[in-house]
């Protein structure tokens, strides 16, 4: 199960999430993107979202807006839906319609994986490796792993501190997947300090001590977050 949660008054860039990217509206180029992997719903907060999606046949669900983040709004689309516990579920953003399906069938296999496993809290995420240049941007957000590719810690920050001159940069790739009762679980947590520090969700489950299994990926995609980012997505369809 794929979920794209989709927020009108995005802050940075409102109605991003409709901007047109090669004829199609951006949601809908991201929902088409993934639409052969599994069965894709949009977790809109606007009418004019869930429109937009029906009048291209992308199957939506209207959400509260009232969610502080995309985890929660496909948390409550996840309970409309009437999901199993044990259900995958995959959160994809909105603005990334250039995400490579492999990076999704990847991070699908390891949940199935931890699922064969039997872990009690089960949520995957991706990343990859960046140089220094990249580790410098706080935009760029890096991960540090522990020996069984669990991430230790996530930051804005260049970490770890390259005191050697040999320090390995890993970059953190905003797709997350849970069980739907680990989403759930997630959601249900208290905020965490160094998650409002950092402005990084992610951190409430290892502030709580829960597990995030990160998958090493390949990938060239990006995320829109800027009209700059926009120009360059509609150069590629040129």
């Amino acid at each position: 199960m794929i979920i794209i949660p989709a927020r009108l008054a995005s802050t940075r860039f409102p109605q991003k999430v409709l901007a047109d990217i090669g004829g199609l509206p951006m949601v809908v180029r991201t929902a088409k993107r993934v639409a052969h992997l599994d069965r894709v719903v949009v977790a809109a907060d606007d009418e004019i979202i869930a429109s937009t999606c029906r009048a291209h046949g992308i199957e939506v669900m209207m959400t509260s807006t009232t969610h502080k983040s995309g985890t929660d709004r496909i948390n409550e689309c996840a309970n409309i839906l009437n999901l199993a516990d044990d259900e995958i579920v995959i959160n994809v953003q909105a603005d990334e319609p250039f995400i490579e399906t492999q990076v999704v069938e990847k991070l699908i296999q390891r949940l199935e994986s931890l699922k064969n496993d039997n872990e009690d809290f089960i949520m995957a995420s991706c990343y990859n490796s960046i140089n220094s240049q990249s580790a410098q941007d706080p935009n760029m957000v890096k991960v540090v792993l522990d020996d069984k590719s669990n991430a230790i810690y996530f930051s804005r920050s260049a970490i770890p501190f390259n005191r050697s001159g040999e320090a390995q940069y890993f970059g953190h790739i905003g797709i997350y997947g849970f069980s739907k009762k680990s989403l759930s679980e997630f959601c249900n947590l208290r905020d965490a300090p160094i998650e409002d520090i950092e402005k990084l969700e992610q951190l409430r489950a290892i502030y709580h001590q829960k597990k995030i299994s990160m998958v090493k990926v390949a990938s060239t995609g990006f995320g829109i977050d800027t009209e700059e980012d926009l120009k360059r997505a509609v150069e590629i369809f040129l």
